[in-house]
């Protein structure tokens, strides 16, 4: 019998103050541009995705974090530690811990300050 509630997929609608900063940026990070147009972009890196709109509101932003769960956070420390964000000073990337939760973390603040915490499972 066929799920008639089956799930597909689930995205979170991210502000960008900066609209081409910010799709700059996410490309910067290796997400792909898959569609853009009437104010929202879709950006996917392999499974995981989310919708970048041109709308910003600073209570949103500042209070939004997202999670990104990887095989190797110390891999993607190295790739955005490396990366050159001159064109948007705001970007900070943190260092990279071992929280007592059990994960590998560390955070980046996007071009609207959005919190990004990317992390592994290490428990």
């Amino acid at each position: 019998m066929e799920d008639k509630l089956a799930t597909v997929e689930i995205k979170a609608f991210v502000p960008a103050k900066d609209f081409e900063l910010s799709k700059r940026f996410y490309s910067d990070l290796g997400f792909i541009k898959a569609s853009d147009g009437h104010g929202v972009a879709y950006f996917h890196y392999g499974h995981c995705s989310f919708l970048l709109q041109d709308f910003y509101d600073e209570g949103l932003a500042s209070n939004l974090t997202m999670h990104l769960l990887v095989e190797s956070a110390a891999a993607w420390h190295e790739k955005l530690s490396n990366l050159n964000f001159d064109y948007c000073e705001s970007v900070r990337v943190s260092e990279l811990v071992d929280q007592d939760w059990g994960m590998r973390e560390f955070t980046v603040h996007d071009p609207s300050g959005v919190l990004w915490r990317i992390a592994e499972n290490i428990s």
